[in-house]
């Protein structure tokens, strides 16, 4: 399918997203629809719309479908300094991965990945999941640091991915939220979905996808408060946006509304955010297996300094 395509939105797509409607008018795949919008191929009214907005009955869509498919990402073997091993056996290896490295390659990325320091030093990993993740069963993003596991063995993956999805690893983060959260422990359960205007953000959204996030305050400090963060579901920015809806971003977060003053007084460069323990059984004995990290300098520091303003 190539060349131009322009029509008037039928009013059965009325208020559906634009990648959705694209494949149903179309018969493109979701993703090929979701990429020709991030390459301002698709048009309403003349305007460039991306993947996740609504359509309006009656409005002329019109979609450029000459461009070409972009290349799948490739695995580059790169060392990452400071990315610590864990835990290694034969059918998984655990990082404790540095802030400013990708869980895997992707478009618009080009820096460190997990995946990429792992082919550098040797490691041979899972082949299950597309190209660019093979073995990946679960994410950070590149701001966050902390604990990863990655899948060596087929039989691995495949267990460790069916745990996450049914929500038996025990997924543990530290967090340093602006404000004091009222009550100290709670639940936070709110869907969790592309943001209405921005394309590149997540919020809280009633069509989004279920979302829980389990927190208690460990520590009141000056303006913060360092959280221990239990998630049930593991969403994109989860951690993040929760914060955000409860008006107490974490430090640092600006993508998400964190005060910029208060990150550079701190010397915090990125969202303070830290996975600091992972569990889970072990794919091969069925024993749990729990790993833990220590926080990084940057975040070690921010925090000493807020103790600090006690003295």
């Amino acid at each position: 399918m190539s060349g131009t395509r322009a029509l008037p939105v039928p009013d059965g797509l009325a208020g559906e997203r634009v990648d959705a409607a694209l494949a149903r008018l179309l018969g493109l795949s979701r993703t090929r629809a979701a990429e020709l919008a991030a390459q301002g191929a698709v048009r309403v009214d003349g305007r460039a719309v991306g993947k996740s907005d609504r359509l309006v009955a009656g409005s002329f869509l019109e979609v450029d479908l000459s461009l070409p498919v972009p290349t799948a990402p490739v695995v580059v073997p790169e060392p990452v300094p400071g990315m610590r091993i864990v835990h290694d056996d034969d059918d998984l290896v655990v990082v404790d991965k540095p802030v400013g490295v990708a869980a895997h390659p992707s478009p618009g990325w080009s820096g460190p990945t997990v995946v990429g320091a792992l082919a550098a030093a040797g490691y041979r990993i899972s082949t299950s999941g597309s190209a660019e993740r093979q073995g990946v069963v679960h994410r950070l993003d590149a701001g966050t640091s902390g604990l990863m596991v990655v899948a060596k063995s087929e039989h691995a993956y495949t267990v460790l991915k069916r745990a996450f999805k049914e929500r038996t690893v025990e997924k543990v983060y530290h967090a340093l939220a602006q404000g004091h959260p009222s009550p100290t422990t709670g639940t936070i359960d709110a869907p969790i979905g592309r943001h209405p205007s921005s394309d590149w953000k997540f919020a809280v959204v009633a069509d989004g996808k279920p979302s829980v996030t389990h927190y208690e305050v460990l520590e009141m400090l000056p303006g913060a408060s360092l959280v221990e963060v239990h998630l049930e579901t593991g969403r994109t920015h989860q951690i993040r946006v929760h914060f955000a809806a409860l008006r107490h971003s974490l430090v640092g977060d600006l993508t998400y509304g964190a005060d910029p003053a208060l990150a550079a007084r701190l010397g915090v460069s990125r969202q303070w955010l830290h996975a600091v323990r992972l569990g889970f059984e072990h794919p091969a004995t069925g024993e749990w297996l729990e790993v833990a990290s220590d926080y990084p300098e940057d975040l070690v520091a921010a925090l000493e300094t807020l103790r600090g303003a006690y003295a």
